[in-house]
C-alpha cells in the first residue's frame, strides 16, 4: 500500500512539474511565488529546473528563484552558458553537484563567481577548452571538492600539481592533460582518491610505484600511457591500460589483484600469462582484449567468472573457442567480430554458453552451418551476423541442387530482438522465416541482390520497431504496396537507389507515424514547392517525417550544388538495373550512356 501511495505521489509531482514548464505564460503565473520556491523539497526543485532547462525557458536572472532550494544542475553541452551564468550560480546557498562540460563559453575567469562555495561536492569542467592554470587556481577555494573532472581542457602540469590541497576528493579527471611524472607525485597527498584518470598523459614508468600509494583507488585508467607495468593492487576493482605495452609487473604486498573489469585495448604484451596470473580469477567479470597482439590465449581457461568477453580483431581462432566454451557458464556478452572464428568453432560453443545474450561475429568466414548451433544458445537476445558468409540456405549433402533455409532454426531462440545481417548474400525468399519471429523488433540488411519480393516477408513480423534495408532494388510501387508492421518506427531506405523522391513522400503521407530515412538525389531547382530541409553536412542520412498536423513530410537532405546533376537522371529504369550488376569499362555500359546522351 505504500509503495502504491509512493507512485501515485510520484505520477502527480511529474505531472505538476509538466504543467509548470508547458510555456512561458504559465512560467510567468508562478514566477513570482518566491517564497513558494524557496520552500520547494530539493529533489523536485532539481525536476523542475532540469525541466525548465530542457525546455529552454531559463536564463540567467531567473536561476535567482532556486538559489535557497537546488541541489544539483546539470548545464553539460549547453553552448549558452558563460560567465553571466556563474555570477548567480556562485550564489546558491546549498548547490552540491554542478556540470558544465562541453560549455566552450565558459572562462577561467568565469569560475572565480565559483571560488568558496563550502556546499559543492563535484564539479565537471571536461572539455571546457577556454579553462587554462588561472581558472584551476579558483577551485583550490573550494574546500570541500570531492569530485572534480578537468579532462581535455588547458590546464598544465604546473597547475596540476596545486590540485594536491584539495584533501578530500576521491575522483579526479585528468584525462587528456599534460601530466607529468612530477605532477603525479604530488598527488599521492590525496589519500582518499578512489577514482584516478590519466589517460593521454606523459607519464613513465618513474612514477608506475606512486599509484600503489593510493590505497582506496578502485578505478585507474592509464590508456595511451608510457607505463609498461602493471600494477598489482588490493583495492583495485577497475583498470584500463589500452594502447600500452605492458613488459612487467609491479606489486607491493598482494599477489593477486581482485579486478572486476579489466581493458587492454590495442595493448601489447611481453608475456600475457605472466599477467593474468597475478589477477584473481574469482572476480574478473569484464575482459576487453580487442586489437592485442596474443598468440595464446591459455590464461582464459581459469576465468571462470566472466560475463563479459571481447575478442574482436585477434588472432582467435577455432582452437581457441575451446578455451571460451571452459569458461561460458557466466557469459553474457561475446564479441568475435573480425577474428579467424568459423562454423566450426560455433559447433564447439554450443551448449556451453546458457546465459549469453548478446553474440558479435561480423566479419567472420561462418556460413549457415553455424546458424543451427547458434539456436542452441537459449538466452540470445542480440546477434550479429554481418558481412559473413550466411546465404539463408543449406545445400543436402546428397543432392547438389536441393537447398534448405537455415533461418528457421533461430526460431528456438525466444528471446531474439535484434538481428545484423547486413553485408550477408542473403536473398529474398531466405527471408520469409522471419515473420515467424516473435519478439524481434531490431533487424539490419544490406544486400543488392534484396528485390520487391524482401517487403511482404518483412511486413509479418509482429514486433519489429526499427527496419533497415539498405542498396536494396526496391520499386516505388513496392514501397507503395508495403504494408510495415504496426510497431514499426523507423524504416532506413539508404543506398536504395531506385525509389523517387516522389514515391518515399507519398509513402510518408501514408504512414505518418513513421520516420523513414533515404538518400534523396535531386538538384535543388527540382526541390521547388517541397517542403526541404538542407542539411548542414553531405554525409549525414536525410529524414522524412510526416507531421501528425497535416500532410505534409519534412526531408532533409544533403547539400547539394546547383550546376551538379544526377546522373542516374539520363537513364531509364531498365538501363539502370542493367547499369547495376555491369563494369564501368564494358561496351554495354559505353552503349548505354551513348543512347542516354543521344536522347538528351
Amino acid at each position: 500500500m505504500a509503495s502504491r501511495e509512493v507512485e501515485v505521489s510520484g505520477q502527480l509531482v511529474r505531472l505538476c512539474i509538466e504543467a509548470a514548464c508547458e510555456s512561458r505564460d504559465s512560467v510567468e503565473r508562478w514566477r513570482r511565488q518566491r517564497r513558494t520556491l524557496e520552500r520547494l523539497p530539493s529533489p523536485i526543485a532539481d525536476a523542475l529546473l532540469g525541466r525548465l532547462l530542457c525546455r529552454r525557458l531559463v536564463y540567467p536572472s531567473f536561476l535567482e528563484l532556486f538559489k535557497f532550494t537546488v541541489e544539483h544542475i546539470d548545464l553539460s553541452g549547453e553552448n549558452y552558458v558563460d560567465e553571466k551564468w556563474m555570477v548567480y550560480l556562485g550564489a546558491f546557498r546549498y548547490l552540491r553537484s554542478l556540470n558544465i562540460a562541453d560549455c566552450y563559453r565558459i572562462t577561467s575567469s568565469a569560475l572565480w563567481h565559483l571560488a568558496g562555495m563550502t556546499s559543492l561536492r563535484e564539479l565537471d569542467l571536461s572539455r571546457c577548452m577556454k579553462l587554462t592554470d588561472a581558472g584551476i587556481e579558483h577551485l583550490l577555494s573550494i574546500p570541500h571538492l570531492e569530485k572534480l573532472c578537468i579532462s581535455e581542457t588547458s590546464a598544465t602540469a604546473g597547475s596540476i600539481k596545486l590540485l594536491s590541497s584539495l584533501a578530500n576528493l576521491s575522483t579526479l579527471d585528468l584525462g587528456g592533460l599534460p601530466v607529468s611524472d612530477l605532477a603525479l607525485s604530488s598527488l599521492q597527498v590525496l589519500t582518499k582518491l578512489e577514482y584516478l584518470d590519466v589517460w593521454g598523459s606523459k607519464i613513465s614508468d618513474k612514477v608506475a610505484a606512486t599509484f600503489l600509494k593510493f590505497i582506496k583507488l578502485s578505478y585507474l585508467n592509464l590508456a595511451w600511457t608510457k607505463i609498461t607495468k602493471f600494477p598489482v593492487m588490493k583495492s583495485l576493482e577497475c583498470l584500463n591500460m589500452s594502447n600500452c605495452s605492458i613488459n612487467s609487473v609491479i606489486k607491493e604486498n598482494c599477489d593477486k589483484a581482485p579486478l572486476r573489469k579489466l581493458v587492454f585495448h590495442g595493448s601489447s604484451f611481453t608475456d600475457a600469462a605472466e599477467v593474468f596470473s597475478h589477477i584473481d580469477a574469482g572476480f574478473l567479470s569484464f575482459l576487453d582484449l580487442s586489437n592485442t597482439i596474443i598468440d595464446n590465449f591459455g590464461f582464459l581457461h581459469r576465468l571462470h567468472k566472466l560475463e563479459h568477453l571481447d575478442l574482436s580483431f585477434t588472432m582467435v581462432d577455432d582452437n581457441s573457442v575451446e578455451l571460451i566454451a571452459c569458461v561460458g557458464e557466466h557469459l553474457r556478452h561475446l564479441n568475435l567480430s573480425m577474428t579467424k572464428i568459423s562454423s566450426l568453432g560455433m559447433e564447439i560453443l554450443a551448449g556451453n554458453v546458457p546465459l549469453l545474450e548478446v553474440m558479435t561475429l561480423s566479419h567472420t568466414i561462418i556460413d549457415d552451418v553455424a546458424i543451427a548451433y547458434i539456436s542452441m544458445m537459449p538466452s540470445l537476445g542480440i546477434l550479429d551476423l554481418s558481412y559473413t558468409n550466411i546465404r539463408g540456405y543449406t545445400n543436402q549433402p546428397d543432392h547438389d541442387q536441393a537447398r534448405v533455409l537455415s533461418l528457421p532454426a533461430l526460431q528456438n531462440l525466444e528471446h531474439l530482438k535484434k538481428l545484423d545481417l547486413s553485408g550477408t548474400r542473403i536473398l529474398d525468399l531466405a527471408l520469409y522465416p522471419l515473420s515467424s519471429f516473435k519478439e524481434l523488433s531490431h533487424l539490419s540488411l544490406l544486400n543488392a541482390s534484396l528485390t520487391d519480393d524482401c517487403l511482404p516477408h518483412l511486413s509479418s513480423i509482429c514486433k519489429l520497431v526499427d527496419l533497415s534495408i539498405h542498396d536494396a532494388l526496391l520499386s516505388d510501387h513496392a514501397l507503395h504496396s508495403f504494408k510495415p508492421p504496426a510497431t514499426l518506427k523507423v524504416l532506413d531506405l539508404r543506398g536504395c537507389w531506385l525509389l523517387t523522391g516522389d514515391a518515399v513522400r507519398l509513402f510518408c503521407r501514408n504512414h505518418p507515424q513513421l520516420e523513414v530515412i533515404f538518400d534523396l538525389h535531386m538538384p535543388l531547382d527540382m526541390a521547388t514547392g517541397s517542403n526541404i530541409c538542407t542539411s548542414s553536412s553531405r554525409s549525414s542520412p536525410q529524414i522524412l517525417k510526416s507531421k501528425r498536423q497535416g500532410v505534409k513530410s519534412s526531408i532533409s537532405r544533403s547539400r547539394f550544388r546547383e550546376d551538379i546533376l544526377d546522373q542516374r537522371m539520363k537513364y531509364s529504369r531498365e538501363e539502370l538495373l542493367s547499369l547495376q550488376h555491369s563494369s564501368p569499362s564494358s561496351p554495354h555500359n559505353l552503349r548505354l550512356e551513348a543512347q542516354a546522351l543521344t536522347r538528351r
